[in-house]
């Protein structure tokens, strides 16, 4: 649409006439002129082309029919969408000899598609879900609580039909799941179920996977943006970390896996040193670990005491000296296993 570039007072569109514009059109039209000077509140009028010079005074301006004035306005705008349909079809006939090509070597089987918005996200896991015939990996750190409630609830509508067609499902959580309460009632759920549930120490990002075909993975840390992969290579290589992490979890049903060491110091604190000696804030020591900030706080607190420091820095230096990071902590799954 043209634009008024004249008068900065009148930056609107033809389909958007001022009010000064619209009654001294309509006054032109009923009286057949206007006065120049009286049309100069609105020169969006002679812009539009809807006045014109009166051929026999110059002080006035005659109307120009609003009939002639739209097909002056159209014709522009038809010969465009002329033209675009135009370059549609050609771009259609370059195309159209790869279309059979791309539907048999470009299937989704091969591909990897990024999913942005929950609602994209949930409708892909979904079909997946649905399609599952055999079994289903799942590693799921715990996030924060207040939507914790919300994806246990998404959860087990999307698992309670895979178990009841049969469908095995593994499951890894951090050993934080084992207190709390929502995690426990929901394993419950499915404990007659072909269903197995181990914890371990840290985790690092939710996967999924389903019949050695699809898996998905977040590619942000607000896990509104998601990755779906349907590359053989790519999802053989994740059922492989997969089952790395599996072999080194606990089962759910083991007990406590927080046990403590003759130094006084517990698996879960040895895990919080490793982390602290790597640099890393209480904020995402609590988060690889699947706890809140304040647990975290607590335990590198009990940590201090257990090694005698006085001081954050002190701690770390502690932690270096006393040889507890040379040392392999408790392992209850080892103690099972064994």
């Amino acid at each position: 649409m043209t634009i008024n570039r004249t008068n900065t007072s009148h930056p609107h569109t033809v389909t958007e006439l001022c009010e000064d514009g619209r009654r001294l059109y309509a006054g032109a039209l009923r009286t057949g002129r206007i006065l120049r000077t009286d049309a100069e509140s609105a020169p969006c009028l002679m812009e539009f082309a809807l006045l014109h010079p009166d051929p026999d005074d110059s002080k006035w301006l005659r109307p120009v029919p609003p009939a002639i004035a739209l097909a002056q306005r159209l014709n522009p705008i038809e010969r465009e969408i002329t033209e675009h349909r135009r370059l549609s079809i050609a771009l259609s006939e370059v195309f159209e000899p790869f279309m059979a090509l791309g539907v048999q070597d470009t299937a989704p089987t091969h591909s990897i598609s990024m999913l942005e918005g929950l609602d994209r996200i949930n409708a892909a896991l979904d079909l997946a879900t649905a399609q599952c015939q055999t079994e289903m990996l799942t590693v799921q750190p715990s996030g924060s609580a207040r939507s914790a409630e919300n994806r246990l609830l998404e959860a087990l509508e999307r698992d309670k039909p895979l178990i009841e067609r049969g469908v095995s499902i593994r499951t890894l959580y951090q050993h934080t799941a084992r207190y709390n309460p929502e995690r426990l009632a929901y394993v419950d759920q499915f404990a007659k179920g072909k269903v197995e549930y181990r914890t371990i120490d840290e985790l690092v990002e939710r996967l999924i996977i389903c019949d050695e075909a699809v898996a998905f993975i977040p590619i942000r840390e607000d896990r509104q943006v998601a990755l779906e992969i349907r590359h053989p290579g790519l999802v053989r290589y994740l059922i492989k970390v997969f089952e790395f992490i599996w072999s080194r979890a606990v089962p759910l049903t083991a007990g406590a896996p927080y046990e403590t060491a003759p130094d006084g110091i517990t698996n879960i604190q040895h895990s919080i040193a490793k982390l602290l000696v790597e640099g890393h804030v209480d904020e995402a020591i609590a988060r690889r670990l699947g706890m809140n900030v304040r647990t975290c706080r607590a335990h590198i607190a009990k940590l201090a005491t257990a090694l005698g420091s006085g001081s954050r820095a002190q701690l770390g230096y502690l932690i270096a000296q006393s040889g507890i990071l040379e040392q392999e902590p408790l392992s209850l799954g080892r103690e099972i296993r064994s």
